[in-house]
């Protein structure tokens, strides 16, 4: 067996510290789930790596387990290695482009794009996911919003979004949470970096109602790649006529989208009507 195959990820090691201070506390898995007032399956997915504690999670732990803080040092000490561990494997290499990308283009039928989603929002996306448990869905939204993190940093990457306005008016979390999401979206806008248009629905059918959710992650120095969702997992696109098949259908959604400044205007009126609503 080789070193790469023997290697441990940062959550794979997480949890084989967990499993050594609860078996040293003489717990079980069961009976260390009820002392934090947690799942049994969330104990074991920990301990195999296969979920990333949250802080609460791991304050939790320190609290019964005779660790002396040793799994939060650890927690910090591991850093973006083990929040990111939220996400499934498939999305890893999307994930990676997202952070290196000198422009990314978005395009979203049914929902905000996530790096533009506000906290309450994500929140009743993941709730609306049949069988995930609460503390998944705190570990999603958390993992959501640290990736947002690479549109406030220093050298942001430019991102361009286009939207189908039924997304706008769609009452996603009910009004005050759609209300916030289309200020966040208004204010976005307006960054230099950030630019977001929407397919007003007099529109009518487009091709973005066939092709689906899609982004595409634009390099200085290397060929473009896309992401697409599916209904079973979301799908890393590198293959060059792939990409390019994206590309034109991307073109095709800007010739249907409203100009920036109606797009403006549009997402203001959208706001006001959730507004009023109250």
């Amino acid at each position: 067996m080789s070193s790469r195959e023997t290697a441990r990820t940062p959550r794979q090691v997480f949890g084989a510290m967990l499993r050594y201070y609860r078996e040293r506390a003489g717990l079980g898995r069961p009976e260390l789930a009820r002392q934090i007032s947690k799942s049994v399956s969330l104990i074991q997915a920990i301990e195999l790596g296969q979920r990333a504690p949250t802080a609460e999670v791991t304050e939790d732990l320190e609290r019964v387990l005779p660790s002396d803080g040793a799994l939060t040092r650890l927690r910090e000490e591991i850093g973006d290695s083990l929040g990111y561990g939220a996400y499934p494997s498939w999305f890893e290499d999307w994930l990676a482009s997202e952070r290196a990308a000198k422009k990314l283009r978005w395009f979203e039928p049914l929902l905000v794009p996530g790096l533009l989603q506000t906290e309450d929002y994500a929140r009743a996306i993941f709730r609306a996911r049949f069988g995930m448990t609460a503390e998944e869905v705190d570990e999603r939204v958390a993992a959501r919003l640290k990736r947002q993190e690479i549109l406030a940093r220093d050298q942001p990457p430019a991102l361009w979004v286009i939207v189908d306005e039924s997304v706008l008016r769609r009452p996603v979390g009910g009004r005050y949470v759609m209300r916030e999401q289309l200020n966040r979206l208004i204010e976005a806008a307006r960054r230099p970096h950030v630019s977001v248009q929407v397919i007003s629905s007099a529109v009518g059918a487009h091709r973005g109602l066939s092709a689906g959710a899609f982004a595409i992650a634009d390099f200085e120095d290397a060929p473009a790649v896309g992401y697409q969702e599916t209904a079973c997992q979301g799908q890393f696109v590198d293959r060059r006529e792939d990409v390019q098949t994206l590309t034109d259908c991307w073109d095709t959604l800007v010739r249907e989208a409203l100009p920036w400044t109606a797009s403006q205007a549009l997402l203001e009126e959208v706001a006001k009507s959730w507004t009023s609503a109250m």
